[in-house]
């Protein structure tokens, strides 16, 4: 048995309109990313659990997307964004060239993306345990879905890390238990 998860990026963010690596900062949605997560709430209407990061612009997007429904929030840290340390905060043209590099080696202060993958994978383990054959709601960030990818379908995190950013709405994962 098999529980699958819906992956939803966390709305846009100020930050996101102004080329801003959040991080670990809270970050707050602009006002369309204000709209896009009560989309996000359209689309996945009658999901029994969400799960979201513990970063503001996250559970803000949750708490919109789900709001006056039956929907179960649930706050995790370890579905946090990487944390950029130092560079927390900083413009994305600083991050985006030392991604490949940081695979492994912490950003200054911070950690690496395969920290990331590693908070990912005990959260798959919870997850599995907790919730076989349902279907949940994760709204995270794009680290957490690049470690999704890793982790449920093999995918090189070298190949992730250098993709461009390609919004969608959600993708489908099934964590076999």
């Amino acid at each position: 048995m098999a529980v699958e998860l819906v992956y939803e990026t966390h709305s846009i963010s100020e930050d996101n309109e102004r080329g801003i690596a959040t991080g670990w900062l809270p970050g707050r949605l602009s006002a369309e990313g204000r709209r896009l997560a009560a989309e996000l709430g359209a689309r996945r209407r009658g999901t029994r659990i969400a799960y979201c990061s513990d970063l503001r612009r996250a559970v803000e997007t949750a708490e919109i997307a789900f709001a006056g429904s039956a929907t179960e929030i649930r706050q995790d840290a370890r579905l946090r964004e990487v944390d950029y340390g130092d560079w927390n905060g900083a413009p994305v043209a600083r991050i985006e060239p030392e991604r490949r590099r940081r695979i492994d080696d912490p950003f200054p202060g911070g950690q690496s993306y395969r920290d990331v993958v590693e908070q990912t994978r005990a959260f798959l383990e919870d997850v599995r345990r907790e919730h076989e054959g349902e279907r949940i709601v994760v709204v995270a960030h794009s680290a957490n879905r690049w470690a999704l990818q890793h982790l449920l379908e093999g995918t090189p995190l070298e190949q992730l890390v250098d993709a461009p950013f390609a919004w969608q709405e959600g993708w489908l994962f099934r964590a076999e238990s």
